[in-house]
């Protein structure tokens, strides 16, 4: 027996509902395992590619009329204060994950308080 077109439509549906869940399912498991691996391994939104200069949306923005006034949070962000630095001009604030570069002076010998500034 033939299905009818409303057949047909009906199972498309079922079969894009069920498609969504697993495709969902599948995408709270990589995020997890990204998530791990940024914790483990210590990496940044540069690390991975992901830091954009911003020098062409801050244009784009100033051209429309549309740029983002300075926040607070921006503004205090800014402010932070270098807390380590190493002899190539490296730098970390002692928030967030510890950068790589000193990760790698750590495990090479050196202390946490040779970089204090």
């Amino acid at each position: 027996m033939a299905k009818t077109y409303a057949q047909i439509v009906h199972q498309i549906d079922t079969l894009s509902r069920e498609a969504e869940k697993l495709k969902q399912k599948e995408v709270d498991g990589v995020i997890k395992r990204i998530k791990e691996a940024i914790s483990v391994y210590g990496l940044t939104a540069g690390d991975l590619g992901l830091r954009s200069s911003g020098g062409a949306a801050v244009k784009r923005r100033a051209a429309n009329g549309t740029a983002k006034p300075k926040t607070r949070r921006a503004a205090k962000k800014a402010a932070r204060a270098v807390r380590f630095k190493d002899e190539t001009g490296n730098t970390w604030g002692g928030r967030g994950p510890r950068p790589r570069w000193l990760r790698d002076a750590l495990a090479a010998g050196k202390k946490l308080e040779d970089f204090a500034v």
